[in-house]
C-alpha cells in the first residue's frame, strides 16, 4: 500500500543522506590522520535514473562511500575541513527536507485513511 515510486525515493534519499553523512564524520574524525583519503557518497544521479525508470529504489551499492580523488597535502591526507563542513551543512538540509517531504506523506495517508 505505501510502495509508490515517491516514497522509495524518498526512502532511498534519506538513506544516501545518511551514508553521506557518516562518510563526512569520518572524515572529520580523521582529519589528521597521515594518508588518510576523504570518503564520499554521491547517488544523486542512481536516485534520478532510478525514478526515471519508475522504481525509486537504490541498491547498497549506489550508498556506498567512495575515495575522494582530491590533491593530498603533504602527509598524505586530502579531507578539508571547510568543505566537509560545507558538506555536513548541506547534507543536513538536505536530510531535514526530505523526512519533511515524507513525513508530509505520511499525514496524508492518515488523513486519507481516517473516516469521520
Amino acid at each position: 500500500m505505501l510502495e509508490s515510486v515517491t516514497m522509495n525515493a524518498m526512502n532511498s534519499a534519506l538513506d544516501g543522506y545518511a551514508a553521506a553523512q557518516t562518510a563526512i564524520s569520518n572524515n572529520i574524525a580523521n582529519i589528521n590522520t597521515p594518508g588518510y583519503h576523504a570518503q564520499v557518497v554521491d547517488f544523486a544521479s542512481a536516485l534520478e535514473k532510478s525514478v526515471a525508470a519508475h522504481s525509486g529504489l537504490l541498491p547498497d551499492s549506489a550508498i556506498a562511500p567512495t575515495t575522494s580523488l582530491d590533491p593530498t597535502r603533504l602527509n598524505g591526507n586530502n579531507v578539508s575541513l571547510e568543505q566537509e563542513t560545507l558538506a555536513e551543512v548541506s547534507n543536513g538540509l538536505k536530510f531535514q527536507a526530505a523526512s519533511q517531504a515524507m513525513s508530509q506523506q505520511f499525514s496524508e495517508i492518515r488523513a486519507a485513511a481516517t473516516v469521520n
